[in-house]
């Protein structure tokens, strides 16, 4: 029994789950996918909702920069629409054709010996359309969603009680503003949900997210962070990488469990050898 526990000790590394974003964190801003999902935000904004064309791109961003994301500021500002045809008309229109597949960044993700969640603002079948592009679609043991955090977004609720402490309009909230509905990043309970969802463990996490919104929020509760797509290491961040192909560089420490268990298992053998030759 001794010798077991000194073996699981042995092999107990020091995270045990990777929290990745999915949109220009697995794959660049570079792309063009994101510039692509604004014009289609505006557009919706426009022709759906109505809003006054001059207006439409200062809102658009004000909304995002309040909310997360435009969409769950445009539900606190009380427009009326249908989830899933906001997200049709935004992501079923973009050239997924933008995105390749990333043999290099498959194999660094299956080769990590540690749990491995997605965490996305965005909805299940562009996560799904986004993965499968990448050739990542297997690479991950959970995918939490917009449908995963909002299972009651088909009923289209007003917010109030309880429900509107999910949504926040900020990251330091201001009673004046209106809440929302949405459970999204960067709010803390967005997060916390996600924990008691996936079972994890924050301070055995390592979370990815080109946000410094989201990166933020992640430290404060207790998450190693990585900021993706800048070398710049600011408040909050614990590592900041140009690319997510640079996980292996910056942190060497995901892959010792698996050191760890090649180690421990030829000592142990070693041992074993030694002792029946004696």
């Amino acid at each position: 029994m001794e010798n077991k526990d000194q073996y699981e000790q042995a092999l107990e590394s020091k995270y045990d789950c990777l929290l990745f974003d999915l949109d220009d964190t697995l794959y660049p801003f570079t792309s063009g996918i994101s510039a692509q999902v604004t014009k289609n935000i505006q557009e919706y904004m426009l022709q759906k909702l109505e809003i006054e064309e001059s207006k439409v791109p200062e809102l658009c961003l004000s909304l995002y920069k309040n909310y997360g994301t435009t969409m769950a500021g445009l539900k606190a500002m009380c427009y009326d629409f249908d989830y899933d045809d906001f997200h049709s008309f935004v992501h079923g229109r973009l050239p997924y054709n933008l995105l390749k597949p990333d043999p290099v960044l498959r194999a660094l993700l299956l080769s990590v010996p540690l749990r491995k969640v997605i965490f996305t603002n965005a909805d299940e079948a562009h996560a799904a359309r986004a993965l499968s592009r990448l050739g990542l679609e297997d690479c991950f043991q959970e995918i939490i969603c917009f449908e995963t955090l909002n299972p009651n977004h088909k009923s289209n609720m007003p917010v109030d009680g309880d429900e509107a402490e999910l949504g926040q309009s900020s990251i330091d909230v201001d009673p004046a503003v209106p809440r929302t509905p949405v459970v999204c990043k960067p709010f803390e309970n967005a997060f916390e949900k996600v924990f008691n969802m996936a079972k994890i463990n924050p301070q055995r996490t390592v979370f990815f997210d080109d946000s410094i919104r989201n990166i933020q929020t992640g430290k404060r509760l207790g998450l190693t962070t990585v900021l993706v797509g800048s070398s710049h290491r600011i408040a909050g961040v614990d590592y900041a990488l140009d690319s997510i192909h640079n996980i292996k560089e910056a942190l060497p420490e995901l892959w010792e469990a698996e050191e760890k268990s090649e180690s421990v298992r030829y000592s142990r053998k070693i041992a074993i050898e030694t002792s029946v030759q004696a």
